[in-house]
C-alpha cells in the first residue's frame, strides 16, 4: 500500500491544495482536499491496459468550477430540499434557492469548494486520507455547528471505503453523499447505456420534474425503474423523459452494510458492486450534462457517466414520513459506502 502527496495547485486566496494518491499495486484513486474530490480511479482492463473510470478535470482550475459536483463531497444536505426551507423546532429555515427555487446539494457556498484538513492513514489492509472540517452554524442557512470528518481508504480487496462522520451542537438535518461520476470504460469513452445494471431495490420515489418527491414510495414492478434484474442502463432510459435521476430505497436486512447496486461493463470486464449503511441510492445518468470539457479535452455530453449517490431521502426534512434526518447534539451521524472493483 502506497501514498504519495504532491501539490495540486493554488486558489485565489493563497491557499494550497494538495493531491493524494493511493495504490494497493492493483488499482489507484486520487482524492484532493478541495472538496474532498476523488479525481481519478485508475483500473486495469482484461485486454490490458489501464483506464481512469470517473469524469473529471486535469487540474484545480476545472474544479473551482466544478458544476457538476465531479468527483465531491456533498453536504450538509445531499440532493434536494423542496422550496429550500423546512421547519424544525417551531421555526422555518431558509437556505439558498440554487436549483429550480429548490435547495440543490446544500445550496451556497458548497462544500466541493472548501479546502478541507487531511491526514493520511496506514495499515496492514487499508491505506487513505481522512479530511475534516466544523461547518459554523449558519453555513449555506442550516442551524448548529457541525464538526465533520470524512475518510477515503483503499484496501488489499480491491474495495473503496468512504466513511462518514459529524456531530452538531443544535439539531439539523445531515444527509451526507458522494458525486463520483462513473464510466467504467474509461472517463472518455462515450455513452454508459450498455453498462449492465442491477439495483437491491424493491421500490423507487417518484418525483416531479424538478426532482422532488411526490406521493409514496412505489413498486418497481412494471417500470423504467425495475432493476431488480441486470439490464443495459440504456434498455429502458427512453421512457424516462430527461434520463434517470431518481431515488431507489435499498433493500435493507438491518442496520448493517447493505448490497446496493451492481455494475458489469461488457468491453472491458469490468465490474463494480455498491454496498451502504444508507436507506436510500440517487441513480443519475448525466442527463443535463450536454458539452463539457474534461481531462484531457474530454468532452463530456448526455449519459457520459452515471452516478450512484447513497444517501437518505430528497426533502427528507419536508417529509415526516420519510427516514429521519435530524441529528441531535446526543447523537453521531456516522455511515459507510464501499465500492469494490473487479478486473480479472
Amino acid at each position: 500500500m502506497k501514498i504519495k502527496k504532491r501539490s495540486f495547485g493554488v486558489l485565489s486566496t493563497g491557499q494550497k491544495v494538495s493531491l493524494f494518491t493511493v495504490s494497493n499495486g492493483a488499482m489507484s484513486f486520487s482524492v484532493t482536499n478541495y472538496g474532498c474530490t476523488i479525481t481519478s480511479i485508475i483500473l486495469p482492463s482484461k485486454n490490458g491496459g489501464e483506464d481512469d473510470v470517473v469524469l473529471g478535470y486535469s487540474t484545480l482550475d476545472g474544479y473551482t468550477r466544478n458544476f457538476p459536483f465531479f468527483g465531491s463531497l456533498i453536504g450538509r444536505y445531499a440532493n434536494r430540499i423542496a422550496g429550500a426551507r423546512f421547519e424544525l423546532c417551531g421555526e422555518t429555515v431558509s437556505l439558498a434557492a440554487n436549483d429550480r427555487g429548490n435547495c440543490l446539494h446544500g445550496g451556497r457556498p458548497g462544500w466541493h469548494t472548501m479546502v478541507w484538513k487531511a491526514e493520511t492513514f496506514s495499515n496492514g489492509r487499508e491505506a487513505g486520507v481522512a479530511f475534516s472540517r466544523t461547518s459554523p452554524a449558519g453555513e449555506q442557512g442550516f442551524p448548529g455547528n457541525l464538526d465533520v470528518r470524512v475518510s477515503y481508504g483503499l484496501t488489499t480487496g480491491n474495495d473503496i471505503v468512504i466513511r462518514y462522520s459529524a456531530r452538531t451542537d443544535a439539531p439539523t438535518p445531515v444527509n451526507l453523499t458522494h458525486h463520483t461520476y462513473f464510466n467504467l470504460a474509461g472517463h472518455d469513452s462515450g455513452p454508459i447505456l450498455d453498462h449492465t445494471l442491477q439495483l437491491f431495490c424493491d421500490r423507487y420515489l417518484p418525483a416531479d420534474q424538478n426532482c422532488i418527491p411526490i406521493g409514496a414510495i412505489t413498486d418497481v414492478v412494471g417500470t423504467p425503474f425495475d432493476f431488480r434484474s441486470p439490464k443495459p442502463i440504456g434498455q429502458d432510459i427512453g421512457n424516462i423523459p430527461g434520463g434517470y435521476d431518481h431515488t431507489w430505497e435499498i433493500n435493507r436486512a438491518g442496520e448493517a452494510m447493505n448490497p446496493v447496486a451492481g455494475v458489469y461493463e461488457p468491453k472491458t470486464g469490468r465490474s463494480m458492486t455498491v454496498y451502504s449503511t444508507q436507506p436510500g441510492v440517487q441513480f443519475y445518468t448525466c442527463s443535463a450534462m450536454q458539452h463539457e470539457i474534461g481531462k484531457n479535452g474530454a468532452w463530456y455530453g448526455n449519459s457520459a457517466g452515471f452516478c450512484l449517490e447513497t444517501q437518505h431521502f430528497p426533502d427528507s426534512p419536508n417529509r415526516p414520513d420519510f427516514p429521519d434526518t435530524i441529528l441531535l447534539p446526543e447523537d453521531r451521524y456516522r455511515h459507510e459506502n464501499i465500492w469494490h472493483f473487479d478486473f480479472d
